[in-house]
């Protein structure tokens, strides 16, 4: 499912127009990318988390040169953690 089709079930579901949702789905996820780039964390609670997480820098060897180390540097990553109600209903218990 893309966000168009999202965007259409919810509507679907809350009789909103197509674009008011697709609007609020615009405003959601630029919310959440705006608190996650700041470090804040974004709960749902049922459904999951969204956060920043940190890796650390390492090495690791060239896929194109193998035997050759390269240094991959740290990074700030999204991340997404599932909550209970959401895992219980993909693993249909």
């Amino acid at each position: 499912m893309n966000k168009a089709e999202l965007a259409a079930e919810i509507a679907a579901r809350t009789n909103n127009t197509k674009k008011s949702v697709e609007e609020m789905l615009a405003a959601f996820t630029d919310v959440v990318t705006e608190v996650v780039a700041k470090g804040d964390r974004v709960t749902l609670v049922g459904f999951g988390t969204f956060e920043r997480r940190e890796r650390q820098a390492r090495e690791t060897n060239n896929p194109q040169k193998p035997g050759q180390k390269i240094k991959v540097p740290a990074k700030k990553v999204p991340a997404f953690s599932a909550g209970k109600e959401f895992k219980e209903r993909v693993s249909h218990k």
